[in-house]
């Protein structure tokens, strides 16, 4: 076979695949049904990282609408949709079109917790605001035994916590009284639908970008069966320019883990 210069740069995925590991499992990639719910600052971020590494089945849960101030850190969102006040799911789903037209792509206009489409899919990636919708999805995956990764950021502080059933912790393990108290508090930086309300928090899209970068990172490593993946919680602080893992063991107390 004669190799031109310049045919590696024809394949899109051709960097990627200096990965031997990428290379063998390319398919996997394609095949694997991904869950986004939350289609924020996070959400749109996320749902770039998954098509540009390879993701092609991906549904999209997200109930609110665009506004002005999100578009200093969506990718996906401009200042039409913001006047036009579509929903968040549907713009990232038709605009994630521009980068492969053979894209399935399916969005829901709903709350994750009137939804039965956790089940469906391989692997769930969590970019929601509030605790309420974050149990939900954590009993859910836990329960059926689907990997899921929950990111979150405050201001320039960010966190991953990837939870493999039955082999990690999971998100409820680290629930503390506070928690608690807000549970059933409704967070929305859109304002619709409020039960509780707090002042703003600083927000910007580098501190999003990292954390969604490694939620895309660690799903990568489940879609492909690697062991290296973070196994407890991997914290991010911008202002203090540190990050760490920090272990968080399996509460026997948790009602996730009973036998």
């Amino acid at each position: 076979m004669q190799i031109k210069v310049g045919d590696i740069d024809k394949d899109k995925y051709s960097r990627l695949k200096l990965y031997k590991w990428f290379d063998l499992d390319l398919e996997k990639v394609r095949k694997t049904k991904i869950l986004v719910v939350g289609a924020g600052a996070l959400g749109n971020e996320v749902c770039k990282n998954l098509v540009l590494s390879g993701y092609k089945n991906i549904t999209i849960v997200d109930m609110d609408i665009i506004v002005k101030s999100n578009l200093n850190r969506c990718i996906f969102f401009s200042d039409e949709d913001a006047e036009k006040k579509r929903y968040k799911a549907e713009a990232i789903a038709e605009k994630l079109k521009m980068f492969d037209k053979k894209l399935n792509i399916e969005y829901y206009i709903e709350e994750i917790e009137k939804l039965e489409v956790i089940e469906k899919n391989d692997i769930v990636l969590g970019c929601v605001d509030n605790v309420k919708a974050r149990l939900h999805i954590n009993a859910h995956c836990y329960y059926n035994k689907i990997p899921y990764i929950d990111g979150a950021t405050h201001g320039q502080i960010g966190k991953v916590q990837v939870i493999l059933p039955p082999f990690t912790s999971c998100l409820e393990c680290g629930m503390n009284s506070t928690h608690s108290k807000i549970l059933q508090l409704r967070f929305s930086c859109t304002g619709k639908d409020v039960k509780f309300f707090e002042p703003k928090i600083a927000a910007d899209v580098n501190t999003t970008s990292i954390i969604a970068a490694i939620q895309v990172q660690e799903a990568l490593k489940i879609t492909h069966g690697m062991d290296n993946y973070i196994k407890n919680i991997f914290y991010y602080d911008g202002a203090r320019n540190f990050a760490d893992i920090f272990e968080l063991p399996i509460n026997p107390d948790c009602p996730n883990h009973e036998i």
